[in-house]
């Protein structure tokens, strides 16, 4: 190589690498957030409490949803690889293996809450009455799961972009045309189902149980920590970023409220179906103006986005807990195969049996909104322990690691760390308080299914297989394994 050679070659890098920076607004970044947050999907259980849903929203948002956004894109701008890079750095590995297990382990529960909503849904295309049957719930769920296991073991390509498309098709549309079609309820001089007076600003206190309304809200806001990744595709990280989030909450906020007031408005609370009650609304709407034939329309719309919103789900933590698990021996061999495509096949596989037990619980249990309330509840606690792990990280990281090259740096670390982890703590704590909408049930069931769910699934079953795993676990090395899996 020739001197010439040298800065011409040094001059192609610096082109490729400049090229390679890719920057992206920070309005984008706030859309993006938005999409993978915002559903239509809690809207009914918030409903119930009409007025008072606002408040419901509010108080997880600035407690949980804030601190989150910030401290995980502190992390992210700093440490490649995720929450399990985060914990592993800033506590130990197997506090890591335990963050990214929790990650994956909350799906499982996640998916028949998720495909339950489905079921309702489906059940107003095709008979209404079928949305409080737990053998129908049921047998949707498995089909639908399983259907998603075989798309996405033949490593099917292009499935990412259902999630955008499904924040239009199954989100935005459906939850405009609800809010519109609300006031306009309202406008034809019909009375308000929730009363809409500023005594109602506030849920009812009746103890203990009436802060179990706000623990589900958790789960609606869990995610963030996702989208941190992008913080270091910001022009100005510092400035750029807490306006994207703070953007990106008034929308989901907005996408959260005004569809659970309009469901409010026109479904008496004692009527409200926790899984149907999006369809239900539409279905007494239309009803008002003569358009019933629209129902089955947006039922389909809703079941499309849900159901692409699963697959985009389905391989993408397993894969994470895959990647780890080969690399430092964290998961037996049996679970660390992968098919033909390259897919973890085996960890879906089995994580569908235990889906499929779930879902029979739909079919058990008479009360299909009491399961979809427990079945959210577990997967808010497991999810919430990751969580717990990310904020004590998040300070000793900034405390051990002051030097450590950082894109962006949250304001006042420890006081949001502080308020996070309280917020999460509390949250997963009063999860084990039944609410009114465990309906009439047994006490010691609802603690029983709940502790064996949250505690079982997130602590115990990753303590086991940490506990007994073997040096021949280990079935790949790499230099920096953790950047695969960001």
């Amino acid at each position: 190589m020739s001197a010439t050679d040298v800065p011409a070659n040094t001059g192609d890098r610096a082109a490729k690498t400049q090229q390679a920076v890719r920057y992206i607004s920070w309005v984008a970044l706030a859309l993006m957030t938005t999409s993978s947050v915002a559903s239509l999907r809690p809207a009914p259980t918030m409903a119930v409490y009409g007025l008072a849903s606002i408040f419901l929203y509010l108080l997880p948002a600035i407690v949980f949803l804030l601190p989150t956004a910030l401290v995980s894109a502190e992390l992210a701008s700093g440490w490649t690889g995720g929450v399990y890079k985060w914990v592993s750095e800033g506590i130990s590995k197997p506090m890591g293996f335990l963050a990214v297990w929790c990650q994956f382990a909350m799906t499982i529960f996640y998916y028949p809450s998720l495909l339950g909503f489905v079921a309702s849904t489906l059940a107003y295309v095709i008979n209404p009455d079928l949305a409080s049957s737990g053998i129908w719930t049921a047998i949707v769920i498995m089909v639908c799961y399983w259907t998603g296991v075989w798309v996405s073991s033949r490593g099917t390509s292009g499935v990412a972009g259902l999630a955008s498309a499904g924040l239009v098709i199954g989100t935005l549309i459906p939850g405009v045309l609800l809010v519109i079609l609300g006031v306009a309820f309202l406008g034809q001089g019909n009375e308000s189902a929730a009363p809409m007076t500023a005594d109602n600003l506030l849920p009812a206190w009746a103890g203990l149980s009436s802060l179990v309304l706000i623990v589900n809200n958790f789960l609606s806001y869990s995610g963030m920590e996702m989208n941190a990744v992008h913080v270091s595709s910001l022009r100005k990280p510092g400035r750029e970023f807490p306006r994207a989030m703070f953007l990106a909450m008034g929308l989901v906020l907005l996408i959260f409220i005004l569809p659970a007031l309009a469901i409010s408005w026109i479904v008496p609370a004692d009527q409200l179906s926790l899984t149907a009650g999006v369809m239900q609304a539409f279905d007494a709407v239309f009803a008002e103006f003569n358009s019933q034939w629209l129902t089955p329309i947006l039922g389909v719309m809703l079941v499309a986005a849900s159901l692409g919103g699963m697959l985009t789900w389905l391989a993408g933590p397993s894969k994470g807990l895959l990647l780890i698990s080969r690399q430092e021996g964290y998961l037996p061999p049996f679970l660390q195969k992968l098919n033909k495509h390259g897919v973890q096949q085996n960890i879906l596989v089995t994580q569908g049996l235990v889906t499929t037990v779930i879902a029979l619980a739909y079919a058990l249990i008479p009360d299909v909104s009491s399961v979809y309330w427990i079945f959210s509840v577990i997967t808010t606690q497991v999810y919430l322990i990751m969580y717990l792990l990310m904020f004590v990280a998040a300070v000793r990281l900034r405390r051990n690691n002051p030097d450590h090259p950082r894109g962006y740096k949250a304001p006042m670390l420890t006081g949001l760390c502080g308020v996070g982890f309280a917020a999460s703590l509390a949250a997963l704590l009063i999860g084990f308080v039944p609410s009114s909408q465990f309906g009439s049930g047994s006490v010691g069931t609802y603690l029983a299914i709940v502790a064996g769910g949250a505690l079982g699934l997130g602590l115990l079953v990753p303590y086991l297989f940490y506990r007994f795993r073997k040096p021949h676990w280990k079935t790949e090395t790499a230099s920096d394994p953790e950047e695969a899996v960001a």
